[in-house]
């Protein structure tokens, strides 16, 4: 009799922890969602946190967020220092530019110049390599340069000519003609600040179809060889001799492999984009212009520099 009534008060409370009322049923429901809810935000909260917002140094403005896996992050080992790199390097070609002085033009319109923007790669290396990846924020070290030459400068700055030089081609050679305009058109009326260094590469950009220059007879190895832009070394030549009188710094020159006719031996300068420049420096504490003219039809090249006042002695033109 005892065990029948055990047996019935053991199926009684069995019975009753099963019988669950609506009320509960959604209860349980509540709870279930809270908890899914709460894991989501944990897993949000943990993926946010391997996420840097980069920011412009200067503004504060967001420029872009990164997420430290692409850099090759791994726990207790760090960052990859080569995607690091990598990385520095492409974002600083979105952020940089070069100054570029404010110019004249030769009816008298002023150009307005452009302050140079850098993005220190080593520097946001070096930080983002030592940052740890919790940090969610960073500041991009991004640096400013304002132009060195005032537009009252350029009211003034072809006051005197400190020297020119000139050079002669056969206007008939078509594409040897075209290619010493086009470069000395890119050099014409350039200012360059004190202390500023001039690169004819740079100046004149890499020579393409796509920008106008053509097939012409160029040297190289001591060998006369088809090239597109043959013909622009008279124009980096004639160039040099101008600035070799006016007393600027040259930085950096290459003569040709063997002699060329249009100016005295070991009086050229070769460039060649991806290989010699020809580079110089203002050695002044006031701006000079350059400026370059090619007549295409008598077949001559006339580079001439000036400045507001004279810097020294005064040299004269080889004219």
């Amino acid at each position: 009799m005892k065990r029948v009534i055990a047996a019935f008060i053991s199926i009684f409370f069995l019975t009753s922890c099963y019988v669950i009322s609506e009320e509960e049923v959604e209860e349980k429901k509540v709870s279930e969602k809270a908890y899914l809810l709460r894991d989501t935000h944990i897993k949000e909260r943990k993926e946010l946190e391997f996420i840097w917002t980069l920011f412009d140094g200067r503004t504060g403005d967001v420029v872009m967020t990164v997420e430290v896996s692409e850099l090759g992050y791994v726990k207790g080992e760090g960052l990859e220092e080569e995607l690091v790199i990598q990385f520095a390097q492409n974002l600083a070609q979105g952020i940089d530019q070069p100054l570029v002085n404010p110019t004249i033009t030769r009816t008298g319109e002023v150009k307005a110049g452009q302050k140079r923007v850098i993005l220190s790669e080593m520097e946001l290396v070096e930080k983002m390599m030592s940052l740890a990846y919790y940090n969610k924020h960073f500041h991009l070290p991004i640096y400013e340069e304002e132009p060195s030459v005032t537009l009252e400068d350029l009211e003034i700055i072809k006051n005197l000519l400190l020297s020119s030089y000139t050079t002669y081609f056969n206007p008939n050679v078509h594409g040897r003609s075209v290619n010493i305009n086009l470069s000395s058109e890119a050099i014409d009326h350039f200012v360059l600040g004190p202390s500023e260094v001039f690169s004819f590469n740079k100046a004149v950009g890499q020579r393409t179809r796509e920008r106008g220059y053509q097939e012409a007879k160029e040297i190289v190895n001591k060998q006369f060889v088809l090239g597109i832009g043959g013909g622009i070394c008279q124009t980096s030549s004639t160039l040099f001799n101008a600035i070799d009188k006016a007393g600027l710094e040259v930085v950096e020159r290459y003569t040709h492999s063997r002699e060329i006719g249009y100016v005295p031996t070991g009086r050229d300068a070769t460039v060649s984009w991806g290989g010699p420049d020809f580079k110089f420096k203002n050695p002044y504490d006031i701006p000079i212009l350059i400026s370059a003219q090619t007549n295409l039809k008598t077949g001559k090249v006339e580079v001439h520099v000036y400045s507001s006042q004279m810097p020294g002695k005064a040299i004269a033109s080889n004219q």
